[in-house]
């Protein structure tokens, strides 16, 4: 058998792997974008066998696929579509999607791939030829019915974007919340320093700073939340131009109430088509939450990675799982690994969020944004990395995670910082000067009030207890 077989589209014909489900525009595609080998992303194709199943069975619903228009398709035929889009949407397909990211800004290769790959899916589960160069079930005229790549790719991109935040980012999150809140409740009791500007401050408990993490990560929850929200709206329905031209005045509505109920997200349609199609804003406000999710995470991690360090030069205030060994020279050095990786990988999407800002602004002219292939990847690659990080960072980070309340304790009565809950008692000039003069000693703060007779022992006793020190009190 040959290795390739014959296909013929509008610009003539062209070879194409024997055993692909794809036709000749895929397969131009594959040979005119030999860029960076990176298909477009999975979730984005079962994304579009989503929306493609969802325009299908409204198209069906408002009686055009097997109405009287062009080559009206028998029940049985619209059956074998759905159940095409159906094996897309469960991952059977997956390795028929080969063009990469890098091609036609609109996506229309890759709209054009799955519309060839449903095709010949649905002629083979008929029991047809899907070699046949008749086309029954037509990839054009029936599965890219009352569709443009325009509405429909954005379309894809808006579905895969919610439903990985929905499915993959929110759920980490979650966890990564509760975690960090049973910490904080843990280690409610232990006392250590705070630093602020890197220098020593005033005590402050262990599980408030864990608290204050913990707090980070709730609001990053309902950024992504917003995130969500910010690509509810579908351009489905504006075909080309927004104009919707060659469909029913129905379908978007009835697509996004599809989609809807397929996925259990509030999908709706656009409610300004030429908006919905010219612009992807809502991406860009989508991934700007995203970004802003990441730099909670470096900022988390980061802290994280300085508590831990040490084991003796350091502070050493939290104790890391070990994971692996550190150094090729340094024997028995373990590093805080989990957290580079964590800082590393939110590193790469805060840049992603310039690829967003760059497309969304300079790639929307007039009627199309002609950016999309790329603004999909980095969407989606934001979300898996955050999302497949905060995973690994909870299984092989802060699941093991301790609080090491003697290192924490150690540091308290050294800094110079206690002097601050002097002031209503001997006001800030002095206490500036017990500061100096402590430091310039060697001393306490509360080895020199004793000795100079500042405070009544048990006044200075309750003035420099730390607990105290981390809360208000009258």
């Amino acid at each position: 058998m040959s290795e390739f077989r014959s296909e013929v589209d509008s610009m003539g014909e062209v070879l194409v792997p024997a055993n692909a489900y794809y036709s000749a525009q895929t397969q131009r595609a594959v040979e005119n974008f030999p860029i960076s080998g990176w298909p477009l992303p999975t979730p984005l194709v079962r994304a579009m066998g989503r929306v493609k199943l969802a325009c299908a069975a409204a198209n069906n619903d408002l009686g055009k696929l097997t109405g009287s228009g062009k080559n009206p398709l028998q029940t049985g035929q619209v059956q074998a579509m759905f159940q095409a889009c159906q094996e897309i949407i469960d991952g059977k397909m997956d390795n028929q999607f080969p063009v990469d990211v890098f091609q036609t800004g609109s996506g229309t290769s890759s709209n054009m791939n799955i519309n060839e790959v449903i095709s010949n899916r649905a002629i083979e589960i008929l029991g047809g030829d899907r070699f046949s160069k008749s086309k029954p079930i037509h990839p054009n005229d029936h599965v890219n019915m009352g569709q443009s790549t325009n509405d429909t790719f954005p379309t894809a991109i808006h579905v895969a974007t919610a439903c990985e935040i929905h499915e993959r980012l929110l759920p980490q999150l979650q966890n990564l919340h509760k975690i960090l809140a049973d910490k904080a409740k843990a280690w409610d009791k232990i006392i250590k320093i705070g630093r602020t500007h890197l220098m020593d401050a005033t005590p402050l408990r262990l599980g408030q700073e864990f608290g204050g993490f913990a707090r980070q990560i709730a609001l990053s929850i309902e950024r992504a939340k917003t995130a969500a929200r910010a690509v509810y709206e579908l351009p489905v329905g504006g075909t080309a131009v927004g104009s919707g031209i060659n469909t029913h005045p129905e379908f978007g509505h009835r697509v996004s109430e599809h989609l809807a109920k397929q996925t259990s997200i509030p999908f709706v349609e656009a409610a300004d088509h030429f908006e919905a199609n010219a612009q992807r804003d809502g991406l860009v406000e989508s991934h700007g939450q995203i970004k802003t999710i990441a730099m909670t995470l470096f900022n988390i991690a980061n802290n994280i990675r300085w508590l831990g360090s040490g084991p003796r030069c350091g502070f050493f205030e939290v104790i890391l799982p070990d994971r692996q060994p550190g150094s090729s020279i340094m024997p028995g050095k373990v590093n805080p690994v989990m957290c580079e990786s964590m800082m590393q990988l939110t590193a790469r999407v805060i840049g992603n969020d310039s690829t967003m800002t760059l497309s969304g602004a300079a790639g929307g002219n007039f009627q199309l944004n002609i950016m999309m292939p790329v603004m999909g990847h980095a969407m989606l690659e934001s979300i898996m990395l955050l999302s497949n990080g905060i995973s690994a960072f909870i299984e092989f980070c802060m699941d093991g995670l301790e609080a090491n309340p003697t290192a924490c304790e150690a540091s308290v009565e050294q800094s110079l910082s206690m002097v601050t809950s002097l002031n209503p008692y001997i006001g800030y000039e002095k206490a500036a000067k017990l500061t100096k003069e402590a430091f310039a000693s060697g001393k306490t703060i509360r080895e020199l009030c004793l000795e100079q007779q500042i405070l009544d022992p048990s006044e200075l006793s309750k003035a420099l207890d730390p607990f105290s020190m981390t809360q208000p009190h009258p």
